[in-house]
C-alpha cells in the first residue's frame, strides 16, 4: 500500500496544476480564521461575527465542517485531473505494463482519496482547536470534545464525494468534461427534490425520505446548515414567528448512506476500468 501510495503522490506532486490546487485548497482552509476579523458598523447596525459565538465550542465543530465543506471542490479537481492525466500522459498503460494490476490501480487512487480526506479533516480539526481556545467563551474538556461527531462527518463526506469524483475521471475521460457531469448530476438531483417536494408529496416527509438516498444529497445531509442554530438568528426567527425545529444531528444512517455510495462508486471505477480496452 505504501508504494502505491508513494506512486501517486509523485504523480499529483509533479504536475503543477494539481500542485497549485491543493495548496491552494489548504490555504483557503486557513481563511476561515479571518471571519473572525469580519466586521460591520452601520450606524446603530453593528455586528463582529466572531461575538456572534460562530468559533464557540462545540459550535465550531459544526460551522468549520460546514464551511470548509464548500471549498472541497479545488480537491475534487485534483482526484478528477489525477485519473484524466492518466488517459492524456499514458502513464496508466505504463503502470500496467510494468506489472500493476487494475485492482493495485483503483486501490492507489482510493488510497490517495483517503490521505486527502485524513489530511484535511486533521488540518481542520487543529485549526478548529486553535481557534476555539482563542475566541470561545467555554473551554471545559468536556464541551471543547463534544459534538466531535462533525469531524466524522466531514472525513466521510469527503470519501464519498472524491469516490464520485474518481468514477466521473473513469468514466469520461476528459477534467472539464467530468466536472460538468458533475454539475449537472447537481442539478438533476435539484430538480428531482423539487419535484418530489411540491409536486407529488408537497404535504408530507416522503420526499424527503426519498431523496436521501440519492448520492450528492446524501452527502450534503451529513452536515446541514448551522447558520439558523446562531442565537442571534433564533431571536430574530422568534420574533418574525419562525418556527424552528430542524435536527442538526449528525446520523448514523446518513452516514452509512454515504459509506454505501462510496463503495458504489469504487465498485463501478473498478468494473469500468477492468472492461475497458486500453
Amino acid at each position: 500500500m505504501k508504494r502505491l501510495l508513494s506512486i501517486e503522490l509523485q504523480k499529483i506532486w509533479k504536475n503543477k496544476a494539481s500542485r497549485v490546487l491543493t495548496l491552494t485548497y489548504f490555504i483557503l482552509l486557513t481563511f476561515i480564521a479571518l471571519i473572525a476579523s469580519i466586521k460591520f458598523d452601520l450606524g446603530i447596525f453593528k455586528l463582529h461575527l466572531a461575538e456572534m459565538g460562530i468559533f464557540n465550542f462545540p459550535f465550531i465543530w459544526h460551522f468549520n465542517t460546514y464551511i470548509a465543506a464548500i471549498l472541497k471542490l479545488f480537491l475534487a479537481i485534483v482526484i478528477v485531473s489525477m485519473m484524466a492525466n492518466e488517459y492524456s500522459y499514458g502513464t496508466l498503460k505504463q503502470n500496467l505494463i510494468d506489472g500493476m494490476s487494475k485492482k493495485e490501480f483503483i486501490l492507489s487512487k482510493f488510497l490517495t482519496i483517503v490521505l486527502f480526506a485524513a489530511v484535511s479533516t486533521l488540518f481542520l480539526f487543529m485549526m478548529s482547536l486553535i481557534l476555539g481556545y482563542s475566541f470561545s467563551s467555554y473551554t471545559e474538556i468536556g464541551i471543547v470534545f463534544s459534538d466531535l461527531e462533525y469531524i466524522l462527518a466531514y472525513f466521510i463526506k469527503l470519501i464519498g464525494f472524491f469516490s464520485f469524483c474518481l468514477f466521473l475521471g473513469i468514466l469520461v475521460k476528459r477534467s472539464a468534461f467530468a466536472l460538468g457531469f458533475l454539475l449537472v448530476w447537481n442539478i438533476i438531483e435539484g430538480i428531482a427534490k423539487g419535484i418530489l417536494t411540491f409536486k407529488i408529496f408537497p404535504d408530507s416527509n416522503k420526499a424527503s425520505y426519498i431523496t436521501q438516498f440519492l448520492p450528492l444529497e446524501s452527502m450534503s445531509n451529513l452536515i446541514v446548515e448551522p447558520f439558523s442554530r446562531l442565537s442571534i438568528i433564533k431571536s430574530i426567527g422568534n420574533q418574525i414567528g419562525m418556527d424552528n425545529s430542524k435536527d442538526y444531528s449528525v446520523h448514523f444512517s446518513s452516514i452509512l448512506i454515504v459509506l454505501c455510495w462510496t463503495f458504489i462508486f469504487t465498485f463501478l471505477s473498478y468494473r469500468l476500468l477492468k472492461n475497458r480496452d486500453l
